[in-house]
Order: structure tokens, then sequence, then C-alpha cells
């Protein structure tokens, strides 16, 4: 299966991106807003090439959203996106072609092999849906990481990528493409905390000991501003059900995205009621499945990826 990755490392994303090339066919990285501007994000996307020895080419993509300013996570990933340790300088530039234009031709060129997971906020994704509509039949599948069932990490309900460009989620949602969606109230039960963190970084050549400094800034970052225990490791999860299914639960529902009440913008609305077959009367009905929407990891699922860390590593020193 090939796999385009639309991101914005991140440290998250960082794990994303090894993990992507330990298991699946990486074809193509491109970059948008998120958590830092998109020169960061796209600078770190090279970084992180160099440092995996990883040659696939890398687009810029977005630098705001379809509506309204950019929002950046520099509280969460630091000044440069990907604080925490020395990265790589980077060897190369990206390529010549805007990152919704090498979504487009990937799909065009890969009809119903190539997958494309996005990991930051859908701007990318949704102009490449709106400027050409057969991309909706190219593609395999989108798989997202965003959105939330339960509390948020910008408002009460919001979650960041989502947040970040409502209207692009609200597309992406609504386009008819075969799409898993893996948030907030998931991914924060597949974290790492600071004994995992030294165990990787323990004997590790450049890769592991990279990625461990990360994780350990990342850690601080979300125990700080959110109180939390572990580093999230959110990314990830959207490549499960590539990778090894088994180590993910999904629920076929309908998710929307809320627009318009300043209190509640940016909500992943998820439809998990249970309703019988049966007269409704006044309940609204249910809307038709959109997504396939996570529910449960595994135990296994963390070793899973910090092993791949490690087989990275282990092919790079």
């Amino acid at each position: 299966m090939k796999l385009l990755l639309d991101c914005d490392p991140g440290h998250d994303d960082a794990v994303a991106i090894l993990y992507a090339a330990c298991h699946l066919d990486l074809i193509a990285i491109t970059t948008v807003h998120g958590n830092q501007t998109v020169e960061h994000t796209t600078r770190n996307a090279l970084s992180l090439c160099r440092l995996a020895q990883l040659d696939i080419p890398v687009a810029r993509g977005a630098a705001k959203p379809l509506n309204g300013p950019m929002l950046e996570a520099g509280i969460v990933h630091g000044r440069t996106g990907l604080d925490g340790a020395e990265l790589p300088t980077p060897d190369r530039d990206v390529v010549d072609e805007h990152a919704v234009e090498l979504i487009l031709r990937l799909a065009r060129e890969n009809r119903g092999e190539l997958v494309l997971a996005a990991t930051g906020a859908l701007t990318n994704v949704a102009l490449a849906l709106s400027m050409e509509p057969k991309l909706r039949e190219w593609l395999r599948g989108i798989t997202i990481m965003g959105g939330t069932t339960g509390i948020g990490n910008v408002s009460a309900v919001s979650e960041f990528n989502i947040h970040c460009d409502p209207e692009a989620a609200d597309i992406v949602l609504a386009s008819g493409v075969p799409m898993w969606l893996v948030g907030l109230d998931v991914t924060r039960r597949v974290g790492v905390d600071a004994a995992q963190i030294a165990a990787l970084r323990a004997g590790g050549g450049a890769v592991a000991r990279t990625i461990a400094d990360l994780l350990a800034f990342f850690l601080a970052s979300l125990e700080r501003v959110h109180g939390l225990s572990t580093a999230s490791l959110h990314d990830p999860c959207t490549l499960v059900p590539f990778i090894d299914p088994s180590l993910m639960t999904y629920r076929q529902t309908n998710v929307a995205v809320d627009l318009a009440s300043p209190l509640t913008r940016g909500m992943t609305v998820c439809d998990l009621r249970q309703l019988g077959n049966v007269p409704l009367g006044h309940i609204v009905p249910q809307r038709p499945p959109n997504v396939q929407l996570a529910r449960d990891p595994a135990p296994g699922l963390v070793p899973h990826i910090l092993d791949a860390i490690r087989q990275v590593d282990a092919r790079t020193r």
C-alpha cells in the first residue's frame, strides 16, 4: 500500500513519519500550517527525512486556513515546532510542486492504491478535493488524526487539528472518500512515559536518541500545559488500519464539524447513539455513516510504535 503523509511536524508527526517508513510504502510528505508555521513544519519534515535517510519528495503546502487566522501550538511544540533535539540540517529542498499539486498527481498516478494520511490541519486535503472532484475516486482512503468524542485540547470540545481549519475539515468529512478518524479521546491513551523514553534512548543510535529527546520535551510540555503523564503518540495512530488493524477497534458512524457556534466551533459531533428500529417521533434520526471512528487501542500498540523507531534506527546506523 502506498502512503502520502500530509503533516505539520510536530513531535508526534515525527514518530508517524518513522512508523510509516518502517511498515508502509511512504512515497511523499506534504506539509501544512499547524503545530508551527508552514516554514517551520516544512524544514522539520526535511530534517526528519535526512535523519531517517528517506529519499522521498517533500512539498510545502498551505500556510493558513481557508477562513480566519492561523493558529500555532508553540506552547506545546516549541519555537521550531520540534524543540528538544538538535535535528540535522536538511540536505535538499522541497520539490517545485505545491503540496496540493503533488497530492493530485500522485493520486492520479496511483489510482486505487494511495492512502492519504492527514495529521495536521486539513487545508491541503480540502483544497485538493475542491480543485479536483475525481480525487474522491482516485484515493483508496483518507485517514485522519483529529477531533474528539470528549474534551478538547483547544476549547472544551474542540481538538487542535480540526480547530485549525474547521471549514477544511467539513469539506473532507463530507467528501465521501472511505475514511478513518482517530480522535484525541483515543490518542491520549496511546502515550509513552519517562521510563519508556529512557529505554528508547539507551543504547540507541542517532534516530532513537533524537526521537527520545523530542519525546522528553513533548512529555514535559504536555505535563505542564495539560497535566498529562505520558507523551501522546497521536499521529502514528492514523496508520494502524493499514499496518495492523488488530491494534485498534473502530465503529462506523457519522461525524460532522460545528462551524457556527463561538462556543463549540471546531467540535466534531460524533453520533454514537444506538437507536432502535422504531418510529423516532421527536428524535433526530442519524445521518449515514461517513467514517470508521477509532474507539479503543490495544495494549500492544505503544510497543509496536516504539519498535518501529528502533527498526528505522538500526537501518540508518
